[in-house]
């Protein structure tokens, strides 16, 4: 048990983190997309990477935000069926949920993603738009670490569950609620 708590707190660690770094990024893209649009309608003046630098910053941290979202319980969940369920049965749709439906489907994203990323790093491909970023390929591997970072959380959310269900919910506090334990 003191190695799955490690798990929990070391991916719990990571997630926290990437979120933080995200959180300045997504700050980072807001005043980018602003300078952007200051230059161009207050002075006439366009870049064309900072364009690719606000949205590839949004789709960063959207991608590889879901792990935190995850952590932090702020992901979409059918709640007609779980907020009002015992502790007990939140933990069991918590384990069910991640290996019945969360890894195998991030296990097909991947699969379906891989070759796309491969060549693009094969190719050093770049942005499409003349004067746009290069290393689009890192853009692209955003998409393998979005099912990385969600599988492990997905893992690390799971066995918190199953700690609850061991009698020790004290590493599962965002399955306690409206319900019974």
């Amino acid at each position: 048990m003191p190695l799955l708590i490690l798990f929990i707190r070391a991916i719990d660690g990571l997630s926290s983190l990437v979120g933080r770094l995200l959180a300045v990024a997504l700050l980072v893209a807001a005043a980018v997309c602003f300078a952007n649009v200051v230059l161009r309608y207050g002075f006439g003046v366009a870049y064309v990477w900072m364009q690719d630098l606000y949205v590839w910053l949004n789709a960063a941290g959207f991608t590889l935000g879901a792990a935190f979202a995850l952590k932090a319980d702020a992901h979409v969940r059918v709640d007609v069926v779980y907020r009002p369920a015992s502790a007990r049965r939140k933990a069991w749709v918590e384990i069910i949920g991640t290996f019945v439906f969360l890894l195998p489907m991030l296990a097909v994203i991947a699969d379906w993603a891989w070759p796309a990323v491969r060549l693009s790093w094969l190719f050093g491909e770049g942005s499409q738009n003349v004067g746009g970023l290069p290393a689009l390929y890192l853009l692209k591997s955003c998409v393998l670490g979005f099912c990385l970072g969600l599988a492990l959380q997905g893992l690390a959310q799971a066995a918190k569950a199953a700690l609850l269900l061991a009698g020790r919910p004290e590493f599962a506090p965002h399955l306690k609620g409206a319900g019974h334990a």
